[in-house]
């Protein structure tokens, strides 16, 4: 079976839409167009797509794509008598590129031969499209932007005569490129679009009626003139398909797709799609989080996802998500994030949440080793095998077990998470003491700190490397949240193997996790200061200085409750964690906290304040547990609103969004603070 029908059935569009053509056929086309009667209303605008790149890199706006797709489009913010969405931009080449202002931009010429310009322009998003709606006295114009699959976007443009009387209206299609590279090659029936850095082709068709090319170059092409009779009231509509669709994929099948699509079926189908969505995440939302506030908050974190979302691509073997788009350094997948991503997916979106993992399970080495970032053209990046991430993957499959009990999955997934489980204390454990540490494959302490996800933390400051193996060195440091890791894992893991009636497994893991936890309670814990802190390789020395670390003992429940009540405390100290965006990655009253200039040295990131939230739900601290979110959502900058994109990080102290846009793990662990666990 070829990879393009072979992911899961959201991408069978064409059965699915001929379902719905007898199904729901009794649904008119004024049904389709008002998705704000229904729960996707939240998703109206919630993030701002609009502006027009002033180059190829331009990076100041958002973009929109759905099922995956490699290209994204925006609303342009420069309204001009043409008519069109913005891009789109291609994430097919290079690590994301402007194609230019618009593929498929439309110019209307009136009945008395001027050129025709409204009045009055609308511009709206949702999870399941982008719109448009241009208008005078005379002429109505509606335009929509729909995902077909994850390869090909349909633009659909409706002229409606709003006078008594007829009328005739002239149209013409034009297009451009920036110089990127592609050019654009008139085919038989379309336009095609070449790439000299990329195997992805693109596809310009005009569906609705035969539509000549009346000009083309490489970068330029424009449409012969066509006139539409309008009836009093009448209407007429345009349809052009865009393409961008790599090799792995045939053309001839997405051609045939396109041929036999009718367009209201397939918005209707996408509308559902994200009202199912979004009503699986307000159904598991907790009780304090049910207002329409929230609920705008999940579907901003959704949309968030689902513009990062990929489907598979020449190295990429399974669909996953970006970090972020936004960001061209981001343009792969990264094992931790895709941990995150699968745990915040899992409560709307199980099937997208499991190939998100296999996505990075792909590339597991024979010992065990994941990778730690993987991309689709290496020649671009090439992936990187020199560290791995810490090991919360038993975790995510775990959380999306709990909502979908697929053992096909969980067959295909537990001996490879065992491997994973195993290599830890194979190549990390330098003194054998069944105590792990980060390190790295090729000995650099730069690869062993970003093994630990928490790159230029101040524990590492001093960090030195030691050999265990050829291929295999440790930190001269043991890293408490590692081994915190490593012991939920155990007890996730167990729990799997119970499932599977392993009953020697189930055992042995359980037995591992009660000798951890006295080891993990009882070198790593000061009760001087009463935090957790790394320690030397001996066990002996605490490496100082509180960070979000601390409380990672409490997320995986290893703490005793006297341990966790002085965590909790400092927790909500307003001098040290308990900030304007609480649970930062350092204490504030430490002399090394700089939030500007530290990466991780002081900024708040929402997967730390998450595990902080539920370290303290773990201990019945409910009551803190929940004030604290409430902080977390109101303090981080335009959480909470309309059109602001949820960010990398933040400032603890202002809120200010920090480093990416459209960060895929800070909107996963957003689901996560306002879920019923």
């Amino acid at each position: 079976m070829d990879i393009a029908y072979k992911f899961s059935r959201r991408h069978t569009i064409l059965v699915h839409s001929l379902l719905l053509i007898f199904t729901l056929g009794c649904e008119n086309r004024t049904q389709t167009a008002e998705p704000n009667t229904r729960i996707l209303n939240y998703s109206k605008n919630i993030l701002d797509f609009i502006g027009d790149p002033v180059d190829p890199s331009s990076r100041d706006m958002l973009m929109f794509s759905d099922q995956g797709g490699w290209f994204a489009y925006g609303l342009p913010k420069d309204k001009t008598n043409k008519i069109g969405f913005t891009g789109p931009f291609l994430m097919t080449q290079q690590n994301g590129v402007w194609s230019g202002n618009s593929l498929a931009e439309l110019s209307i010429v009136s009945h008395n031969g001027k050129i025709w310009v409204p009045n009055k322009t609308t511009q709206n998003s949702y999870a399941s499209h982008l719109e448009q709606e241009f208008g005078n006295d005379e002429l109505s114009v509606t335009q929509k932007l729909v995902y077909v699959s994850p390869h090909t976007a349909l633009q659909q443009t409706v002229l409606t005569n709003l006078t008594a009387e007829p009328t005739t209206v002239t149209v013409q299609y034009s297009g451009s490129l920036f110089p990127i590279g592609v050019k654009f090659v008139q085919k038989e029936g379309h336009i095609q679009l070449r790439s000299e850095h990329s195997k992805a082709v693109g596809h310009l068709q005009f569906l609705s009626r035969r539509t000549d090319i009346e000009r083309i170059d490489s970068l330029t092409y424009d449409t012969a003139r066509q006139r539409l009779r309008l009836a009093p009231g009448g209407s007429q509509e345009l349809l052009v398909a865009q393409t961008f669709i790599f090799p792995e994929y045939p053309w001839e099948k997405e051609r045939a797709l396109i041929e036999n699509v009718d367009f209201d079926t397939v918005l209707l189908s996408r509308i559902k799609e994200k009202e199912g969505q979004l009503t699986a995440l307000v159904k598991y939302a907790g009780a304090g989080f049910k207002g329409d506030a929230y609920r705008k908050v999940l579907a901003k974190a959704m949309v968030t996802l689902q513009n990062n979302w990929r489907v598979p691509a020449g190295e990429l073997k399974h669909q996953g998500l970006f970090p972020s788009y936004h960001y061209e350094g981001f343009h792969g997948f990264w094992s931790w994030d895709s941990w995150k991503h699968a745990v915040g997916l899992s409560f709307f979106d199980t099937d997208l949440a499991k190939e998100q993992i296999k996505a990075m399970y792909d590339f597991q080495l024979e010992d065990g080793f994941i990778v730690d970032c993987v991309y689709r053209d290496t020649t671009i990046e090439p992936h990187n095998l020199r560290d791995t991430k810490p090991p919360l993957s038993v975790w995510a499959v775990s959380k999306i077990l709990d909502k979908d009990s697929d053992m096909d999955f969980l067959k295909e997934m537990y001996p490879k998470l065992k491997r994973y489980h195993q290599w830890w204390y194979l190549k990390r454990d330098h003194d054998q003491d069944g105590i792990c540490e980060y390190g790295s494959t090729d000995g650099t302490v730069i690869a062993a700190k970003w093994e630990s996800g928490m790159d230029n933390a101040i524990r590492f400051d001093d960090t030195q490397m030691v050999k265990n193996t050829e291929g295999a060195f440790s930190m001269n440091q043991e890293s408490v949240d590692l081994n915190a890791y490593l012991y939920a894992e155990k007890l996730y893991l167990a729990r799997l193997a119970k499932v599977l009636g392993k009953e020697s497994d189930f055992k042995r893991l359980n037995s591992e996790a009660e000798i951890l936890k006295e080891k993990i309670q009882s070198q790593f814990f000061d009760p001087e200061d009463g935090w957790f802190y790394d320690t030397d390789l001996s066990g002996e020395k605490f490496i100082k200085g509180a960070g979000s670390e601390g409380w990672i003992p409490l997320w995986a429940k290893v703490a005793t409750q006297e341990q966790a009540n002085t965590i909790r405390d400092k927790m909500m100290d307003p001098e040290k964690f308990y900030v304007k965006v609480p649970f930062q990655t350092m204490a504030k009253d430490h002399p090394k906290f700089d939030p500007m200039n530290g990466y991780w040295r002081g900024p708040n990131w929402l997967d730390q304040s998450y595990f902080g939230v539920k370290g303290l739900k773990n201990y019945g601290f409910e009551e803190e547990a929940h004030k604290a979110t409430l902080q977390i959502l109101e303090g981080a900058e335009g959480i909470m609103e309309k059109g602001v994109p949820i960010r990398e990080n933040y400032h603890p102290l202002t809120g200010k969004g920090l480093n990416a846009k459209n960060f895929s793990w800070s909107a996963a662990h957003i689901i996560m603070l306002l879920m019923e666990e």
